[in-house]
C-alpha cells in the first residue's frame, strides 16, 4: 500500500498547486451527497492539502536531483583518480569505459552506457570542485553545458540558466544561436570576462541590443520573398521564442500600436515594456536594408511616447529599427544628434555560423593581450 502511494507520488506530473477556481471546477463533478456543508471551507481544505503535497513533491524532486548530480560527479572523480594512479596502461586506456559500462550494466542495469560514463568523467574534469555544481540545474542541463569547449562560454550559459530558469530546450536554443559569442563580440576583453563570471547584466539600453537578432524560429525561408507583415505575424505567433531571443525583462504590449498625431495615424509594429529598465521598447521591422528615413520615423514615435504615453516614473522609451541589412556609415550619420535612445540592428532568419563567431571572439581576446 505504502509502496504504491510512493510510486504514484513520484510519477505524478500534474501540477497539484491549484487555485480556487480550478478546485471549484474539479469539485463540480463530486456528488453533493459527499460534499461538506460549508463549500468554501471544504475547498480551502482541498487547496491546503494539495499545496502541501505539491511542496513535498518539489522538495523530493530537488533532493533526488542533487543526489543524482553528486553521484555523477563522484563517478567521474573515481574514474579520473583511477586513471591518474597509473591503473590504466596506455594500450588499455580506451577500453576502460567500455569495460566499466559492461560490468556496471550487468550489476546495476541501465544507465551506465559508455557515453554516460564519458560524460560523468567530463563532468568532473570541467567542474573539479563539487561546490561549483548547482542543484538548480538538472543533469540534462549539464549535458548541454558540457558541449561548450570554451570555459568562459560554459560559465556564461550556466549563470544565465540559473538566473533565467531556462529549461533544457531553451538552453539548447541559446547555445545554437551563439548568444554568448554575439554578446561578447559587442564588448572588450574585460566585458567578455564579466559576461562569463556574472552573466548578462542589464543596466542601460545598450545592454538589451543584439546585432544580429537571430529569428530562425519564424520559419521564414531565407530566399523566399516575404513582406514585413509576414515577419511581424510570425514573431507574434512565436512570441515565446521571440521573448527568449530579446532577453530578460521584456513584456509584450501589442502589435500595430496606433499613434495619432494631428489628422494622421502611424503604427508601430511591436511595442514592449522592459521591467528592468522601466521603459517602453518600440520595434519597427524592415524586410530589407534600413534607410535613414526609418530612423527619423522611429524618432517621431519615441517623441510621441515620451510626451503622451510614458508615466512620470517611466524612463525614456527605447527604439529599435530592425532590418535585414544596414549600412554602418549611413546609420552613424542618421543617428548623429538624436537625443532619444534609438538603435539600428540587423536580424537574420537562420542560425549563425558558430565557428566563425568563435574565431572572431578568439581574435578579440588574443589581440587584447598584445
Amino acid at each position: 500500500m505504502i509502496g504504491t502511494m510512493v510510486l504514484k507520488f513520484c510519477l505524478c506530473k500534474r501540477n497539484m498547486n491549484m487555485d480556487e477556481k480550478t478546485i471549484k471546477k474539479d469539485l463540480a463533478i463530486v456528488p453533493r451527497s459527499i460534499m461538506q456543508n460549508n463549500d468554501s471551507e471544504y475547498m480551502r481544505l482541498v487547496s491546503e492539502i494539495s499545496g502541501l503535497w505539491e511542496k513535498a513533491r518539489e522538495k523530493a524532486a530537488s533532493v533526488v536531483n542533487t543526489e543524482l548530480l553528486e553521484a555523477s560527479w563522484e563517478t567521474g572523480r573515481y574514474i579520473v583518480e583511477y586513471e591518474q594512479h597509473g591503473n590504466v596502461k596506455a594500450e588499455y586506456g580506451k577500453q576502460l569505459l567500455t569495460n566499466l559500462s559492461k560490468d556496471l550494466t550487468r550489476l546495476r542495469g541501465k544507465g551506465y552506457s559508455r557515453s554516460n560514463l564519458f560524460n560523468m568523467r567530463l563532468f568532473y574534469v570541467r567542474f573539479p570542485k563539487i561546490q561549483t555544481v548547482s542543484g538548480q540545474l538538472t543533469w540534462s542541463h549539464y549535458l548541454e553545458l558540457l558541449k561548450c569547449d570554451d570555459p568562459l562560454e560554459m560559465q556564461f550559459y550556466m549563470k544565465e540558466c540559473i538566473k533565467e530558469g531556462w529549461k533544457v530546450r531553451e538552453l539548447k536554443r541559446q547555445i545554437n544561436s551563439s548568444l554568448f559569442q554575439r554578446l561578447a563580440l559587442s564588448t572588450d576583453k574585460e566585458g567578455v570576462l564579466a559576461l562569463a563570471n556574472e552573466g548578462h547584466q542589464i543596466q542601460s539600453a545598450t545592454d538589451i541590443i543584439r546585432d544580429p537578432y537571430v529569428l530562425e524560429f519564424t520559419g521564414l525561408p531565407r530566399q523566399k520573398r516575404y513582406k514585413e507583415k509576414d515577419l511581424e505575424v510570425a514573431l507574434k505567433a512565436h512570441m515565446e521564442q521571440f521573448l527568449l531571443e530579446l532577453g530578460r525583462g521584456f513584456a509584450f504590449i501589442g502589435r500595430q500600436y496606433i499613434i495619432p498625431i494631428g489628422s494622421r495615424q502611424f503604427k508601430v509594429d511591436l511595442v514592449f515594456y522592459h521591467a528592468i529598465l522601466k521603459c517602453y521598447v518600440l520595434i519597427d521591422l524592415k524586410r530589407a536594408e534600413i534607410k535613414h528615413g526609418d530612423i527619423g520615423q522611429m524618432n517621431l514615435y519615441l517623441n510621441y511616447f515620451k510626451n503622451e504615453i510614458c508615466q512620470p516614473d517611466d524612463n525614456p522609451p527605447v527604439g529599435i529599427v530592425l532590418g535585414a541589412r544596414k549600412d554602418e556609415l549611413l546609420m552613424e550619420y542618421a543617428l548623429q544628434g538624436i537625443d532619444n535612445q534609438l538603435f539600428a540592428a540587423r536580424y537574420q532568419l537562420y542560425l549563425p555560423n558558430r565557428e566563425e563567431l568563435q574565431s572572431q571572439l578568439d581574435n578579440l581576446l588574443n589581440n587584447s593581450y598584445k
